[in-house]
């Protein structure tokens, strides 16, 4: 490419969603990672792409919402360019009704989801027999079925959105000098690069360890529960996590923490105890001091932007902050949340 007007650092689902923005809009584009696309925390197993509980509404909520429901075209347009599959499918949730007060507060917020919403997604209570053999356990036999949300295989997306930012003419190298507007997705060492330049703490790095299981329930919503993701794959596969750890001796070996989510799983879905285990992942997550993802601006250098933060709601969050970062860069444009910004964590 004989010049390039943005130059995105890290190729993991921000930097390629970023890259991918930009791109479309008719900016030449080179994404540069050492570990190639798709490495770091967007190699996890997970992929729940699932909404806050729409209740204390907020800039966050709303981008998140927006976000959500711009997933199924964006990744429909991806996988049309690509001719690679992302694993994107929206079959929606179940959470379990545990007692009384849980139900009041899921009727609460299945009123709340009918105003917010806006008819393009429900929030409502039913019997958990309406999902036999696959169900979560639930006190009350009452469970929350949203169909907001949504799963994506993250490795797959990965690959899908790198395939299709070259096959648009956009360039993923190891290595290369910046040229242009520079947007830096490092991810959690990136915030540490933040945080030595910015003299303070704007972010850390999270452990977060899952799994990967052979049961075939892919046409089933996923679980939530006990603070447990239970996302079935469309390859008749089941991930199931996460934890997310502060301390951690190592940041990329699993071990007991990860034994006791499967434990609790299991406990929640008891058809997964037959379920063979085919991979056990653990790595770190990029997760901002404010809890929200930080866009916008490097302070104190011109040209230099910062797209970070995705901790657990990346891959969710992923089309919409693409879209602002491009208006960012290219237009000058802010339309990102107050508290979205890189100020916000300062």
């Amino acid at each position: 490419m004989a010049a390039v007007d943005v130059t995105v650092r890290g190729a993991g689902i921000f930097g390629l969603s970023v890259g991918w923005a930009c791109l479309r809009r008719g900016a030449r584009v080179r994404l540069v990672d050492p570990y190639g696309p798709g490495k770091g925390a967007s190699e996890g197993l997970v992929g729940a792409l699932a909404p806050h509980v729409p209740e204390n509404w907020n800039d966050k909520k709303q981008f998140q919402f927006e976000s959500l429901l711009m997933a199924e075209a964006f990744w429909h347009e991806v996988e049309q360019v690509s001719g690679l599959a992302s694993g994107y499918a929206r079959k929606g949730r179940l959470q379990p009704v545990a007692n009384e007060r849980g139900l009041a507060l899921a009727r609460a917020r299945e009123d709340t989801a009918g105003a917010l919403w806006q008819g393009k997604a429900v929030w409502r209570i039913t019997g958990a027999e309406a999902f036999p053999g696959w169900a979560p356990s639930s006190p009350t036999g009452l469970v929350v079925h949203d169909t907001l949300t949504a799963r994506i295989a993250p490795r797959a997306a990965c690959a899908a959105l790198a395939q299709a930012i070259r096959a648009r003419g956009g360039e993923i190298v190891t290595e290369a000098p910046e040229q242009g507007r520079t947007v830096w997705a490092t991810g959690a060492a990136g915030l540490a690069a933040l945080s030595a330049d910015l003299g303070r703490e704007v972010g850390s790095a999270i452990k977060g360890q899952s799994a990967l299981l052979a049961l075939d329930a892919r046409d089933m919503p996923q679980i939530f529960a006990d603070a447990v993701h239970i996302v079935p794959h469309a390859d008749g596969t089941v991930a199931v996590g996460s934890t997310s750890e502060r301390d951690f001796a190592s940041p990329d070996r699993t071990d007991e923490l990860l034994d006791a989510v499967l434990t609790k799983a299991i406990a929640i879905c008891p058809v997964l105890a037959e379920a063979r285990v085919l991979e056990r992942w653990a790595g770190l997550r990029p997760r901002a001091r404010s809890r929200a993802p930080m866009l916008g601006k490097w302070p104190g250098r011109e040209g230099h932007f910062i797209a970070n933060g995705g901790f657990k709601i990346g891959f969710g969050i992923a089309p919409k902050v693409g879209e602002v970062m491009a208006d960012l860069v290219l237009d000058g444009t802010a339309g990102i949340p107050a508290g979205f910004r890189v100020e916000a964590n300062l």
